[in-house]
């Protein structure tokens, strides 16, 4: 059976969520900012934002020097968390394998779906009018066999559905800027467009029709480039496992690099995640800390639990937080997130043989268990410095 993938894009999605909460913004310019920070920058702004000068990515200090009466709104994280949740419920009522892609955007797999609806437009139709009348955001849906140009149709087309049918792939590629190709952006590739002046996925199509030339030019990223160039992909529409995955998040309530208000950040997010691994009897293949800063960028870093008591996770996440600490920028919010969980096997001695820490993990667990409401955290470990590796 042929892939039909549907990709569901709310545009401008903080924007909307925003004008949905309060409609008095409904006609007035308005920029979301990253923070109010004077570093902080501009994420999202309206068409009478733009027309007074906004723009994406301007500086905070920026916009407030010039002359505009745009509304400044922080970036409501919660808020959207909330409708992006509310727009997954919706969506999930329609097919069962639902990939959330951000904030407002799903991948919805709908192969074999056309023996429900007489036609995808109509069931895209379907899907578009049940946000717009349960939640009041509009949205716009790409279909097509793959999740790639489903997604690059949300993004370029004007029009509220538009479908490209198998085999039109290139066709309708063509045209476009070389942005919307995901291989264009690394680099290596993107220096030898600019220097080939290639404006048009045509002119790189004519180019990776021979593999010689593509893999001179290109190198590594040839194959990857080709594939995406004539409308090909062939990764599937997979539903989150949350139930496989801890996710812990940290929102300071001030921007701050101080050392030990982060140490503090991270210590509580470490025992929070190493109780959970300890409820589950579980360790991580993969750790991932997020880091946010204050003028909207972020990194992050990956590493492993291999131990599930709290001393051990926290010296893991300390050590994964100051490898993806690369910039001296102040942090919003750190996101640990703790997937690729494994049983933690444990061989059972015939002597006592449990260290100080497993044993005051395991007191503690006693006490969160029996008071769920109340947080219990371990005060005997002290910072170290940020410098130490």
């Amino acid at each position: 059976m042929r892939q039909t993938v549907f990709h569901i894009r709310l545009r401008d999605f903080e924007l909307q969520a925003e004008r949905r909460l309060d409609a008095s913004l409904q006609t007035r310019p308005v920029a979301i900012i990253s923070s109010h920070h004077q570093n902080g920058t501009v994420v999202s702004v309206s068409k009478e934002a733009e027309e007074e000068g906004l723009r994406k990515g301007m500086k905070v200090s920026l916009v407030r020097r010039m002359n505009h009466g745009a509304r400044l709104l922080p970036y409501n994280r919660p808020l959207y968390g909330r409708l992006n949740h509310y727009v997954h419920s919706i969506v999930q009522k329609f097919t069962p394998t639902v990939e959330p892609a951000g904030y407002g955007q799903f991948y919805m797999d709908m192969s074999g779906m056309d023996h429900v609806y007489k036609s995808h437009e109509q069931a895209g139709s379907k899907i578009s009018d049940r946000v717009q009348d349960q939640i009041g955001l509009s949205s716009f849906l790409g279909i097509s066999q793959n999740k790639l140009v489903s997604r690059i149709a949300t993004s370029v087309v004007p029009e509220k559905i538009h479908r490209v049918a198998s085999g039109n792939e290139p066709k309708f590629l063509s045209p476009l800027q070389p942005p919307v190709i995901p291989t264009v952006h690394q680099p290596p590739v993107k220096k030898m467009i600019t220097f080939l002046i290639l404006n048009k996925v045509r002119q790189i199509q004519s180019i990776v029709d021979s593999a010689d030339d593509a893999r001179r030019l290109f190198g590594i990223y040839a194959f990857q480039l080709t594939q995406e160039v004539r409308g090909q992909d062939f990764s599937v529409v997979r539903s989150p496992a949350a139930k496989d995955r801890i996710l812990k998040q940290a929102v300071l309530h001030e921007d701050t690099n101080d050392e030990e208000k982060i140490w503090i950040e991270i210590k509580r997010l470490s025992e929070q995640a190493a109780f959970a691994l300890r409820q589950r009897s579980q360790t991580a293949k993969k750790v991932r800390m997020e880091i946010h800063y204050t003028d909207g960028f972020k990194h992050e870093m990956s590493g492993i639990f291999t131990e599930n008591d709290d001393d051990a996770v926290l010296a893991e996440s300390w050590r994964i937080f100051q490898k993806a600490n690369t910039r001296r920028n102040r942090i919003r919010a750190i996101l640990l997130d703790v997937s690729d969980l494994i049983h933690a096997a444990k061989q059972m001695e015939l002597f006592e043989k449990d260290t100080e820490s497993e044993r005051m993990s395991a007191a503690v667990d006693i006490l969160r268990n029996k008071y769920k409401n109340i947080s219990f955290t371990k005060t005997f470990n002290l910072s170290p410095k940020l410098g130490e590796k």
